[in-house]
């Protein structure tokens, strides 16, 4: 499988990582346990190394997943990626609350280690940049454990630009994670040109526009209570209906290069540059095959353009979340 580099540090991962927070206690459809086992195996031996994990998964569960089946002798094998930054104990309008104090990080990462079953964990990032510590505090915090050898290398989740120029300063940082896709495009703005300025890889999660660029049709108030999707904006009432117009134009281009929606949305990502390396989520080895392939697909100059001019900035209808979701991320105005 294609590798790329993020950063120039020395990280070198697959082009395609699995995002696993699906895994546990996000979609209120179900996971199954087993399946899910067996999904991660499958996505080693098929040479996937990019795994990517969070304290606030489950909580604590999709670590202990992770752990459970990626240690002894598949860890090698592996990138393992966990974050921090949130209060688990207190919950705001948002969700948890934000904390990224220095004394928070320790015990957050040595709990993570723990919980992951290995003695380093090879990508750290801060999940929402809390504005109440700055940026320099969190990755001198974070670069203790880079020296300490527990950590290797650093990265920032949903960073201004500003923000990621300021961490770069006190420690190289080798990924800013940020949500990227087709139906995402706000980091070409200003985020992406700054990791390139900086030499800093991203990664883009939900690269499928949660499911609905692979063409599921499922609308926010079809979901069951509790599942986060059933609060996404553009699932709902005439946001859904304008965005699937969008999505029939993209399964024209599908069955022109016969591929799959989803793979062809993963084909344009990874076309914007070998810096990019998008996690795509799933539960089940089907999908996993499926996304898989996307990398094998090469869509012709004249797609990669029509789907640009589409899904250009301003015609995907609805937010990325609700205001107070809105609140949390990091953008410079």
């Amino acid at each position: 499988m294609e590798t790329r580099k993020l950063g120039r540090q020395g990280l070198e991962v697959t082009a395609v990582g699995l995002g696993c927070m699906g895994m546990t206690g996000i979609y209120k459809t179900g996971a199954d346990e087993a399946e899910c086992e067996a999904t991660l195996i499958e996505a080693v031996e098929a040479g996937v190394t990019l795994f990517d994990t969070a304290e606030i998964y489950g909580p604590f569960t999709n670590e202990e997943l992770l752990g459970r089946v990626l240690s002894g002798a598949r860890r090698d094998k592996v990138v393992l990626a966990t974050k921090f930054g949130f209060d688990l104990t207190q919950t705001t309008g948002s969700g948890w609350g934000l904390d990224s104090r220095p004394e928070h990080i320790r015990e957050v990462v040595e709990h993570s280690l723990r919980r992951l079953k290995t003695d380093r964990i090879d990508l750290l990032y801060q999940h929402r940049v809390d504005p109440k510590v700055p940026i320099e505090d969190v990755v001198g915090t974070m670069a203790e454990f880079v020296r300490a050898g527990k950590v290797r290398y650093l990265g920032l989740s949903e960073a201004s630009a500003t923000t990621l120029r300021r961490a770069h300063a006190v420690h190289p940082i080798s990924a800013l994670q940020s949500e990227y896709s087709l139906f995402e495009r706000g980091v070409e703005r200003t985020v992406l040109p700054a990791c390139r300025a900086l030499g800093v890889g991203l990664v883009p999660y939900c690269p499928l526009g949660r499911g609905f660029l692979a063409g599921q049709r499922t609308r926010a108030e079809e979901y069951p209570d509790g599942d986060y999707r059933r609060n996404h904006p553009r699932l709902q009432e005439s946001n859904f209906d304008a965005n699937l117009r969008l999505l029939e134009k993209l399964e024209g281009v599908a069955a022109r290069a016969r591929a799959t929606p989803g793979q062809v949305a993963l084909a344009w990502l990874l076309a914007q540059g070998p810096d990019i390396v998008p996690i795509f989520g799933t539960t089940r080895r089907t999908r996993l095959r499926e996304n898989l392939a996307a990398t094998g697909v090469r869509l012709a100059s004249c797609d990669q353009f029509l789907l640009d001019q589409i899904f250009a900035p301003g015609n995907v209808a609805g937010a990325r979340y609700l205001p107070a979701g809105m609140a949390t991320l990091d953008r410079d105005p």
